[in-house]
């Protein structure tokens, strides 16, 4: 079986105003790294919208409601200092939904092995009622809860990367004993959650803070010694990796040391648990990023070990 690749023109038009970090660059410099003659064998699917039914699974639908009011037929609109919409956001954070939605799918259906969305904005830091920090909708959420809602899968898993924790994520599974949420990000960081202490109130949450600085044997002894197990001791039926990059060395957002190496490392790690608890369904998204460089060469990589299942 192989990788499905998402993508979408409206993930480049989604606009942010002049000089944000969460920038249509990115998308274009991820884009170009799969490319690649390596990349031929990807299946490349255009990411559909996400149904307000789905959305309204993790965001509630006063909130939902509220982010299409708001959304402009032209200029852009704020709604908080760091999160924006234009003309096309609202598009293009329908489709990250609707393209990790589609892809959960395919995973099930057997069309593929495991998938990656190459999407913007993020998502893992939208909680059921806001849109903070550059997500409007909270993507890889709505994707594990779509697992559970469309094909019965009882134990949903989302695990991140990113260098920020997915306070949004945490947020949507801490009080549902059937779903697990997992991360490494550095400490003390925006948004100031994710201590290591908080664990959900079932004990279906792992905070792994790393102090500024961390490097890569810090990162890979977090996630051996804490995710890891408590990933497979769950042994979830559905996993949704929230891939941020941001935790590489070069990038200007992040404090860590992280290079590719370990991002293929934690990617091959986890698609060894998928494999054992769930048949290798792995869905991924793209969160964070910024350094253009770092990012394309990350997702490279990442994709790469995903092609490899």
């Amino acid at each position: 079986m192989t990788t499905l690749l998402y993508t979408h023109d409206a993930f480049v038009a989604h606009e942010t105003p002049p000089g944000h970090p969460e920038r249509a660059e990115r998308y274009a410099a991820a884009t170009n790294a799969l490319a690649a003659e390596r990349f031929a064998a990807l299946e490349r699917r255009t990411a559909p919208q996400a149904s307000r039914d789905a959305l309204a699974r993790v965001h509630r639908p006063a909130f939902v409601e509220a982010i299409f009011a708001a959304a402009p037929a032209d200029g852009m609109v704020r709604l908080d200092p760091d999160t924006a919409m234009g003309p096309h956001s609202l598009d293009a954070a329908l489709r990250a939904a609707g393209g990790a939605i589609d892809a959960v799918d395919a995973v099930f259906k057997g069309d593929a092995r495991n998938a990656f969305v190459l999407a913007r904005p993020p998502g893992h830091h939208a909680p059921p009622d806001r849109a903070m920090g550059f997500c409007l909708f909270n993507t890889a959420a709505i994707a594990a809860m779509h697992a559970r809602a469309a094909h019965g899968a009882k134990r949903i898993a989302v695990v991140d990367f990113d260098v920020h924790h997915g306070n949004g994520t945490e947020a949507a599974f801490w009080h549902d004993e059937n779903a697990f949420y997992a991360s490494s990000h550095e400490w003390p960081q925006y948004p100031g959650t994710g201590r290591a202490a908080d664990r959900g109130a079932f004990d279906n949450i792992v905070n792994a803070p790393l102090a500024s600085g961390s490097d890569g044997d810090d990162f890979r002894r977090a996630w051996g010694e804490r995710i890891l197990p408590a990933l497979s001791a769950f042994s979830p039926e559905m996993l949704v990796v929230s891939a941020g990059f941001d935790a590489h060395r070069a990038d200007p957002l992040g404090g860590l040391q992280l290079t590719e190496a370990d991002f293929d490392w934690a990617t091959r790690e986890l698609l060894g648990v998928a494999r054992s608890a769930c048949g290798g369904r792995i869905v991924s998204v793209l969160e964070g990023g910024y350094d253009l460089v770092a990012l394309a060469a990350s997702v490279a990589t990442h994709v790469a070990a995903l092609m490899d299942g």
